[in-house]
């Protein structure tokens, strides 16, 4: 793990201008780097992942479930007594056993989704929104080792930055490779007077 300080900035050219204070002070081009951050909300890796995990069911052909198995067999059987029962044609019958079983699934596996127990997008989305305490903006990283750290720290004071953090995190090719904006930052003081 790599020991990382990073400002946030309001504009790409603050943060370019935090940069170039950076390498005036001696750091390196390969241990810079600058990212937007999106608002709070807009990430949604919990919401995705709850997506893919249990998928909302619009095809029973193409997602059977249990529900719609049911409601298929149960709309076949409604349409054929339903077509026999006013002696209609052989090819009617099947017609309507083919329309039932189709209204069936799609009953049943409404039924079924609505009865399963996996969270609701939207409760999903509540949850990965409430949990996220970033701002959103343009971050500088800056990858640091304990002795320069603070200095670090307080040339993104003194550019301009706000919300100086300090955090644990893989360093590749000249970027923060794991940085997940739904963390909560780790605030780092700074004396700017010292800067």
């Amino acid at each position: 793990m790599s020991l990382i300080v990073a400002g946030r900035f309001t504009t790409f050219s603050a943060a370019e201008a935090g940069a170039r204070q950076l390498f005036a002070e001696g750091f390196i081009e390969e241990d810079v780097t600058l990212f937007f951050v999106n608002p709070r909300g807009q990430h949604a890796h919990v919401a995705a992942d709850s997506l893919h995990a249990a998928p909302f069911v619009l095809n029973p052909v193409k997602h059977p479930g249990r529900g719609a198995i049911v409601g298929a067999v149960a709309g076949a059987v409604v349409g054929v007594a339903v077509f026999a029962a006013t002696s209609s044609s052989v090819v009617v019958a099947i017609a309507a056993a083919g329309v039932g079983a189709y209204v069936g699934a799609m009953l049943g596996a409404t039924v079924h989704r609505r009865m399963s127990t996996s969270p609701s997008v939207s409760e999903v989305a509540q949850h990965a929104v409430h949990r996220e305490t970033r701002d959103s903006g343009v971050l500088v990283a800056v990858h640091v080792s304990p002795d320069n750290q603070l200095r670090a720290a307080q040339v993104l004071a003194h550019a301009g930055g706000q919300a100086i953090e300090r955090a644990n995190g893989r360093w590749q090719q000249g970027r923060w490779a794991d940085f997940d904006p739904t963390t909560p930052p780790v605030p780092l003081e700074v004396n700017q007077r010292e800067a």
